[in-house]
């Protein structure tokens, strides 16, 4: 039997292991070594006094059926309302003999899809949408400016070599400025002026004023498009209690197929002659252990597996790795009794709160980016979705800079500061409860040595069975749903004894994948 050792324990390393195990006819020993004590990377969900809070905010949607179906098998879809629909009587088509999320845990919701940006005490939609509030909340003065903008851009394009170029080119000047420079220069760190374009290539999924204006006029004389836009989309499923239940979920699965699951183990070093992975050297409780494999499907991130092959690797490739750039960044969730936010929407929701997922904060003078509204994502989130607002903040940050490094009671004071600022709390708003989250590695970056990742790509392609899969296994900013794909090439690479990475890889970068469904 061969030993397959997965190293970690996020959406790709355990969909590799499910995988291998249910394809791979008890020809493999299946390891997950995570460094954590949980299960789910960034799409796990942390519990504090009776409320969750999803880390980064996980929409289940993607464009691959695969996907779409291996989620349902492992939490069906509610067949009964959930809590707020039926309280508030709320429709939604249910599947037949689904489970009853009042009485069943394991169960799949189905969720509106709502998310603004918050720009100047306003809300917009998120994506930008050409209807009337939108010019109403822009000006005049300022739509007519924005449009021109555009123009100018669709008949003088700019040379698509920086992050900043493709959104002037996608939406014109004027909306760039609003919209997208201040925002992503708080997300990295960095100007998009000096970003890669890829990365917004992959982001936006091809979104632009036209496509924006091509799905108003389908909506407006009922046009059906074979064509899915992941940021259009109006619905998505969720798991009752947050994207951790069905990792969780999943890790049960993988250890009633014999998979293990491994905690605490910190990867430091993969002996390797360049062609093959012999061994695993790991860190657990202070002592430092070696394992021999068979195979290695890595979702940890490139920097530190580079770091971990030894001297033998070629100068080049160690300096790459060693340049790849991350984002990290701080959660902090607040119970409060009301947000000072109207829902002006006609969308209805318990204690008539705003009705958005996450609202996208575009005012530059605070360091707050994101902020999720869980009650929205899923009732079963809060412990008294009646009475309180449960919120996570999420503030773009570096691993052990001054915001990092923040005591917590000053930290949540500070965003605390900020919300009364932008008028999302009133200044007699109590804050009930709240808790704060650290996240490593959260973002991989497009700038740095991150224009010469595909020389390191090639030297990791010889190793042959070493296969690197998910957001940091690839640094590339995949979705849940991409991460899954990775795993899926990967396994299907393992069992047919194939040599070529190219599938692996190529998730999230085809224009095909991008585009349609």
């Amino acid at each position: 039997m061969k030993k397959a050792i997965i190293i970690g324990g996020g959406p790709a390393g355990l969909t590799a292991a499910y995988e291998l195990l249910k394809q791979g006819k008890d020809e493999y020993e299946v390891e997950i070594w995570e460094e954590s004590q949980v299960l789910g990377g960034i799409s796990r969900t942390v519990q504090h006094n009776g409320n969750r809070m999803d880390i980064g905010g996980h929409r289940f949607f993607s464009k691959d059926d695969r996907v779409m179906q291996w989620w349902k098998e492992m939490l069906p879809m509610q067949g009964a309302p959930s809590y707020d629909d039926k309280k508030l009587g709320r429709e939604k088509p249910l599947a037949e003999n689904g489970p009853d999320p009042e009485t069943t845990d394991e169960v799949m919701l189905l969720r509106q899809r709502v998310s603004r940006i918050y720009y100047h005490h306003k809300f917009f939609d998120y994506p930008i949408s050409m209807k009337w509030e939108t010019i109403r909340n822009m000006g005049f003065l300022t739509t007519m400016k924005a449009g021109f903008s555009y123009l100018a851009s669709v008949f003088h394009k700019r040379p698509e070599d920086s992050l900043e170029n493709f959104y002037i080119n996608s939406f014109g000047k004027k909306l760039y400025s609003m919209f997208f420079e201040g925002y992503t220069e708080k997300l990295w760190g960095r100007h998009p002026s000096e970003i890669d374009a890829s990365w917004g290539a992959q982001r936006t999924k091809g979104l632009s004023i036209a496509g924006i204006i091509k799905d108003v006029f389908k909506k407006i004389f009922h046009i059906k498009s074979k064509e899915v836009n992941t940021s259009l989309i109006e619905q998505f499923i969720y798991p009752k209690f947050g994207p951790g239940q069905l990792w969780e979920h999943v890790g049960d699965e993988v250890k009633a197929a014999g998979g293990t699951i491994q905690f605490g183990r910190r990867v430091v070093g993969l002996a390797s002659d360049g062609k093959t992975v012999s061994s695993i050297t790991y860190e657990q409780n202070g002592e430092t252990f070696t394992e021999p494999c068979d195979i290695v499907i890595s979702s940890m991130p490139l920097k530190d597996l580079v770091a971990g092959l030894g001297e033998d690797v070629p100068a080049d490739v160690k300096r790459i790795a060693a340049g790849l750039p991350y984002r990290d960044f701080v959660t902090v969730g607040l119970l409060v009794n009301r947000l000072d936010l109207k829902n002006e929407t006609d969308i209805k929701t318990l204690g008539n709160i705003v009705p958005d997922c996450w609202i996208y904060v575009q005012d530059e003078g605070v360091k707050l980016g994101r902020i999720q509204v869980f009650n929205n994502w899923s009732p079963y989130m809060v412990k008294n979705p009646d009475d309180t607002v449960w919120i996570g903040l999420e503030f773009f940050c570096t691993e052990g800079d001054a915001f990092w490094n923040m005591p917590e009671d000053e930290c949540v004071a500070a965003a605390v500061k900020e919300l009364r600022s932008m008028g999302v709390l009133a200044e007699d708003t109590e804050v009930l409860d709240s808790h704060r989250e650290h996240v490593k590695k959260a973002y991989p970056a497009y700038f740095d040595t991150y224009d010469e990742i595909d020389t390191l790509v090639s030297y990791l392609n010889e190793i042959g069975n070493l296969y690197c899969v998910g957001r940091n296994g690839q640094h590339r900013y995949n979705n849940m749903d991409h991460s899954m794909v990775t795993s899926f090439e990967t396994v299907n690479a393992i069992l047919s004894g194939s040599a070529d990475r190219t599938p692996i890889w190529n998730v999230n970068t085809e224009e095909s994948y991008h585009e349609s469904k």
